[in-house]
């Protein structure tokens, strides 16, 4: 048996990689709804956003939320170079779903490859973004890099809820997810706004890679472990519904924490695919279904 404070302690350490999980199925939810594409480069984004940190940390030219900063932005313009140089034409050529989805994987192994060439294959951390001893209650304990993790995340999932509402940026991406025929006879710049989507899609990766990084480390070879936790997070929540995704990963954290407390940590992956089974028989639209339903 466990005590309550053990059960309170994984329970934090599930909230605190769920948000995590949570902004990578984001990316996949805003994506999937410009374009309808499985992006499964997501998980290269949140590599990429540690590694810019730590590289641009390391000059020792700048303070390290700049070093954030400059960071989120690099990898934002990865993003929207890979929707005009990669998807954009095969889009235009009316290429087949699974094609593009292959697509998305070919840049996901290349650029994982140039991030192995062009800084090794070690692992890397930088400090995190408040110093000083965890705060603790009883017997649990709670690092402050974990506050950090929870409010930055639950700050961007109310401002991506806002911007679909209530800007017309955000209306004008969901009235492209829903039909971009009917968008383009309205004035509605379907191109720049699925631009804007991937952009969106790789910020949020990054700012999940720089958040988790001082917690744990980042390397070359994290892109696919979040990038199939992250889609197994959107699956759940609802792959077209950013706040579905950020509640399925949520869950998926949760399930993997408690799968280390009760069983093993050989044993957590098991149990997310197997949740995962269960909702594609029971609600295989997610919790929160789509998006462009609403």
């Amino acid at each position: 048996m466990y005590d309550m404070s053990t059960i309170l302690q994984f329970l934090v350490n599930g909230i605190g990689i769920g948000c995590i999980y949570g902004l990578v199925a984001i990316g996949f939810a805003v994506i999937f709804n410009a374009s309808g594409i499985v992006n499964f480069a997501q998980g290269v984004f949140v590599m990429l956003g540690g590694i810019f940190t730590y590289v641009t940390f390391k000059t020792g030219y700048f303070p390290l939320w700049l070093c954030a900063v400059i960071s989120v932005m690099a990898t934002a313009a990865i993003g929207a170079i890979f929707q005009i140089l990669i998807v954009r034409p095969l889009l235009k050529k009316r290429t087949a779903l699974f094609m593009m989805i292959l697509a998305t994987l070919a840049v996901a192994v290349i650029l994982e490859n140039a991030v192995l060439h062009l800084v090794g294959d070690r692992s890397f951390s930088f400090p995190p973004f408040s110093p000083g001893p965890p705060f603790k209650w009883g017997g649990v304990v709670l690092d402050r890099q974990m506050i950090w993790i929870v409010t930055s995340t639950v700050v961007l999932v109310g401002l991506l809820v806002a911007l679909y509402r209530y800007t017309l940026v955000g209306k004008a991406m969901k009235a492209c997810a829903i039909n971009p025929q009917v968008a383009s006879i309205l004035s509605i710049p379907v191109q720049k706004m699925l631009v804007y989507s991937f952009a969106l899609s790789a910020a949020l990766g990054a700012v999940a890679g720089i958040l988790i990084t001082p917690t744990q480390y980042t390397a070359y070879h994290i892109a696919v472990p979040f990038s199939v936790t992250g889609f197994v997070a959107a699956l759940i929540g609802g792959l077209g519904n950013p706040f579905g995704a950020f509640v399925g990963g949520l869950i998926v954290g949760l399930l993997q924490s408690y799968s280390v407390l009760f069983f093993s940590a050989g044993y957590k992956e098991v149990v997310t695919f197997s949740v995962l089974l269960l909702f594609l028989f029971v609600r295989p639209g997610g919790l929160f279904g789509s998006l462009v339903e609403d």
